[in-house]
């Protein structure tokens, strides 16, 4: 055998017991009489010693020429270490090395395979292979293994049965477009990669499968946003026979053990939070509860003072930031700078600081009394020693903005504690969505999502009013999972299907066999999905999920380590009767 421990096993225990052990060479330093080298595997690190005076020459020379991640194997005996190493687990022993084998030797690495390493992103996700051994990286792959043995062991005790479904299916307009696949044996016909097992969960409820999980990969060919990937994965669930409540009651099930088991936090409360006040209070629909600085409109206290700016706007809004009286002119106006930056889109920011004494300070002092500025304060929850800052424009817009802005000042601030975990449920989101392109309504979160009990008959009088019976569970500022109670009748489904601009062909031709499917006993439904590359990013403490993915793509979705994707060549383009047609 290669290894009779890793090098991570041994401990002061072991000390003169002959052992063998293999791995790569983190790094020797050679001493001339003496070469200490650093050996390497998943586990750990071990140090080995050659010393001229129990090494044979042979040997001596060949430890002095090991490079960096070379592969190699030794055998030797455990003896205590004379300069002990607190900072690791075989801190208290070395192996004095009696045999010692090269199996493989390596090209100096680009970077250094170091916690703390030269490489940019860039070149390390080139070298991806070489990157996985970095223990940053190392770790929140098993961290990853971790908390999915978690959810499997957790769903499975409640009942849950793991089904897989197919990668090869048909094309259907979810919202997102389809990463498609050529058939060879039906040519001129495609597949396409699921965005979600949405349809096939639903089939498995009407075959009685009642609880259903997968780990599943999804795709979706959109124009990639930072920390997104084309192929993502998700906690896919499905219930049969289920309320809302009961959905809920589950999944927070499953989220308390995660926190538990994984984080050692124990979260008692789910608040739960109306889409509507969400984007009143928030600004978006993911809000991390973690912090304060909730909105305050200010459309009644600040317009009609002659001030155009405010006057002409849809909405004028403000948050109050704890301690914000403090910052210079000089780090206002970089706040300034910040909001009008193309990203954020604001055209400028009003403020105004709210001094020790009572008395307020604005930069629209000209149009403002004292009154007026402490109606914002008591609007915005603003105390003494607090700053208010107040965008106005479009609703939509301006909301998106001071959103932006509030987490930036949380950030800076050091509000978001990544080991303070904040679950938040978000309710009651709209049916549908108003598209300005297509001038139609569009499913807002997909075709199959009930609307909320004695809604249905909005639909034909108020669309964009008719609230959906879908939930989105949010931590810290994310959004981690998101499900709704399903359409489980065919004469529902048609009705929803034709308030999409579905023609009945249409309809039939996209979505017949779920249509068929119906007619013979659907139960009532629902269910949830998890983002499993945000939840364990999340849970380990990041906001980036790209190391806790194996081999992620770049923001261009390019794998650069493989270079995908690439051309075909052109007799896989005859046999798939394909022709390519680019733009110069």
């Amino acid at each position: 055998m290669y290894r009779s421990h890793t090098c991570g096993e041994l401990r002061a225990s072991h000390i003169n017991k002959e052992v063998t052990l293999a791995g790569w060479v983190q790094k020797s330093r050679d001493k001339g009489f003496i070469v200490w080298v650093d050996l390497r595997d998943r586990y750990g690190i071990t140090q080995l010693v050659f010393d001229e005076e129990r090494t044979p020459k042979a040997m001596m020379e060949k430890a002095q020429n090991l490079g960096r991640e070379f592969v190699i194997q030794v055998t030797g005996t455990v003896i205590e270490r004379a300069s002990k190493n607190p900072n690791i687990p075989t801190g208290d022993i070395e192996i004095l090395v009696s045999e010692l084998t090269v199996l493989n030797e390596a090209l100096l690495p680009p970077f250094t395979i170091e916690d703390k390493t030269d490489g940019g992103e860039d070149i390390r996700m080139k070298y991806r292979y070489l990157d996985i051994r970095r223990n940053p990286v190392k770790n929140s792959l098993i961290f990853r293994h971790k908390v999915t043995q978690e959810v499997r062991n957790y769903l499975s005790k409640e009942g849950f049965i793991e089904v897989e479904t197919p990668y090869l299916i048909k094309s259907t307009p979810e919202g997102a477009r389809d990463f498609v696949v050529p058939s060879r044996m039906n040519q001129g016909q495609f597949y396409a990669l699921p965005q979600s097992p949405q349809t096939f969960k639903q089939l498995l409820m009407v075959g009685g499968m009642d609880k259903y999980f997968q780990i599943v990969k999804c795709f979706r060919d959109e124009d990639l946003r930072a920390d997104r990937q084309p192929e993502f994965t998700q906690i896919d669930c499905e219930m049969a026979f289920v309320e809302q409540e009961d959905i809920l009651n589950a999944f927070e099930g499953l989220t308390r053990h995660l926190l538990k088991e994984v984080n050692g936090v124990e979260i008692d409360q789910f608040p739960r939070m109306l889409y509507d006040d969400a984007m009143r209070l928030y600004g978006n629909d993911k809000p991390d509860i973690r912090f304060g600085m909730a909105f305050g409109e200010l459309n009644e206290v600040a317009q009609h003072k002659d001030f155009g700016v405010f006057n002409s706007a849809e909405l004028v809004v403000g948050i109050a930031v704890p301690g914000g009286n403090a910052y210079t002119r000089k780090e206002i106006d970089q706040l300034i700078d910040w909001v009008k930056r193309p990203q954020i889109g604001a055209l400028g920011m009003v403020y105004c600081r709210c001094n020790d004494d009572g008395t307020y300070k604005s930069s629209v002092d000209k149009f403002y009394d004292q009154d007026d500025l402490a109606k914002w304060a008591e609007a915005t929850g603003a105390k003494a020693g607090d700053l208010i800052c107040v965008l106005s424009g479009d609703k939509n817009k301006v909301r998106a903005q001071l959103s932006a802005l509030r987490m930036e000042l949380a950030e800076r601030l050091g509000l978001r504690n990544p080991n303070e975990f904040a679950p938040l449920w978000v309710m009651d989101f709209p049916l549908l969505e108003w598209d300005e392109e297509t001038e139609r309504y569009h499913a807002m979160h997909h075709p199959f999502t009930s609307p909320k009990p004695g809604q249905l008959e909005l639909l034909a009088t108020n669309p964009g009013e008719v609230k959906a019976n879908a939930y989105d569970l949010v931590l810290n500022g994310n959004e981690i999972g998101g499900g709704s109670i399903r359409i489980h009748d065919k004469k529902t489904q048609a009705l929803m299907f034709d308030y999409l601009g579905f023609t009945e062909e249409e309809a039939k031709a996209q979505f017949g066999f779920l249509m068929n499917a119906f007619e013979y006993g659907a139960p009532p439904h629902g269910g949830l999905a998890f983002g499993l590359d945000r939840l364990v990013a999340i849970l380990g403490g990041q906001e980036t999920i790209r190391d806790f993915i194996a081999f992620p793509k770049n923001n261009a979705g390019r794998d650069v380590m493989i270079d995908a994707p690439a051309p075909i060549d052109n007799k896989q383009l005859e046999e798939l009767s394909l022709k390519l047609n680019l733009k110069s």
